[in-house]
């Protein structure tokens, strides 16, 4: 099946199976470490929460640019395997200190701020290490599938840790979390750096960050879903500070609550994550079109009267969130020149991840103040206004016009013309890397 087609091949098979076993670690963290701050370390303080995002992944803005240059210059099997084990080490610390009883609310703050610094090297070096195990025309469905396995996990770790966190505590969450990370090394180990696709590698030298900044401004497509991206990512995507207050202040509910609310969200994540890798070529209109679907959906979960009903408005959430983000990262990886694709790749997850330190200290604040519900009302104000900058950029960059045609019936009369030249927006004045089957503005 075209949805699978990267699981045919074995290094990306291995790779997929170690990420999986990891990533439902990393979300059975994430979910005892947010309910730890939230009804352990504070009297349900969604500030507190953002406060935690933002340390845990404010590193992101400042370490990109030589984490993305990193991951061109350096081999990415070894990178992962160092910071996979930084990352073991810190949960293992963090977890000892939490089952002795001796965390308090400044060590979650500290731990949450290294492993954001390892994990800003990380990202882009994980993100980019999947084009060594498959063939470029293979990448979309491989990025859409690293996504759909990153959802599955959502979808069992916070249940797991919501029901663990209640039984055992949040710091045996963490230490079996540190157990998870063996699974991503075994992987690695088990893939062969011989057997790895050779791709071109940035040469040394001075200006090579200045370099990857100039390429991404040459290419307006490619900002234009930068722009969109940190919109959504910054205001929309804090889906565990906005699950948490609405579970715990609107409705009074625990910890399991909170993680089934999690999983049950992540059922339309998967769902997305697979329609997505199904695809093939991402383009343009996917991308601000789920924006809009995003922005719609998370004001019907604002106006949830119940726990039910808002576990059901979530799937859709999810759903659109990720088509969005599989999207935009499948487009931006593809069309980007493989020398720059760790560059480009690290000022994406810096705008995705690195907005949070903004939103979620500011979603955190309108849902102590305002209420959670106005929380989700800001996530549905970013859809809708990424989605509005999206189209505008398509309509000025192909010059479209909506044409009327008389003699046609029903909807069919009107219609979408482009007297846009030979300029494409995958193009840019320095020649740099295009889109080599560009769509019309309607297909992208």
């Amino acid at each position: 099946m075209s949805t699978f087609k990267s699981l045919h091949i074995l290094n990306y098979r291995i790779w997929f199976i170690g990420a999986l076993v990891s990533n439902i670690g990393t979300w059975m963290q994430r979910t005892a470490q947010d309910w730890l701050v939230f009804d352990h370390l504070t009297d349900h303080d969604a500030g507190a929460m953002g406060i935690t995002m933002a340390l845990q992944l404010g590193p992101q803005l400042f370490l990109a640019p030589v984490a993305g240059l990193v991951a061109d210059r350096y081999s990415r099997r070894q990178l992962l395997i160092m910071t996979q084990s930084v990352m073991a080490l810190l949960s293992t610390g963090l977890g000892v200190l939490v089952v002795l009883g001796a965390g308090q609310l400044w060590h979650v703050y500290g731990f949450a701020l290294l492993l954001g610094m390892v994990s800003a090297l990380d990202a882009p070096v994980r993100q980019t290490f999947v084009s060594e195990l498959v063939r470029d025309d293979y990448l979309p469905n491989a990025v859409a599938l690293n996504s759909a396995s990153f959802n599955v996990a959502r979808m069992i770790g916070p249940a797991v840790a919501g029901i663990l966190t209640v039984a055992v505590g949040p710091g045996w969450v963490f230490l079996i979390n540190t157990a998870t990370f063996l699974a991503m090394l075994l992987s690695l180990w088990k893939i062969p750096s011989a057997s790895l696709r050779q791709l071109p590698r940035a040469a040394p030298g001075k200006g090579r960050i200045r370099e990857g900044l100039r390429y991404v401004r040459f290419r307006p497509d490619i900002l234009v879903v930068l722009v969109a991206v940190f919109i959504v990512g910054t205001l929309g995507l804090n889906f565990v500070l906005f699950i948490a207050a609405m579970v715990g202040t609107e409705f009074g509910l625990d910890a399991s609550a909170f993680g089934l609310m999690n999983s049950i969200m992540a059922i339309g994540s998967v769902a997305g994550a697979l329609l997505s890798a199904g695809r093939g070529k991402p383009r343009l209109r996917m991308i601000f079109g789920a924006a809009a679907a995003f922005g719609v959906t998370s004001g019907l979960a604002a106006l949830a009267p119940d726990y039910f009903w808002f576990g059901v408005a979530l799937v859709p959430v999810g759903l659109f969130a990720i088509t969005m983000m599989t999207s935009a990262n499948g487009y931006v990886q593809t069309t980007t020149d493989p020398v720059m694709r760790g560059r480009v790749m690290a000022l994406y997850m810096a705008i995705f991840m690195g907005g949070t330190p903004i939103g979620a200290p500011l979603v955190g604040c309108v849902a102590n103040v305002a209420g959670p519900r106005w929380s989700l009302a800001v996530a549905a104000f970013s859809g809708i206004t990424a989605a509005v900058i999206g189209m505008i950029w398509i309509i000025r960059a192909q010059q479209l016009r909506l044409t009327f045609n008389r003699r046609a019936r029903g909807l069919r009369y009107f219609g979408v013309v482009s007297h846009l030249g030979v300029q494409q927006p995958g193009d840019n004045a320095n020649g740099a890397a295009r889109d080599e089957n560009p769509d019309d503005a309607v297909g992208r």
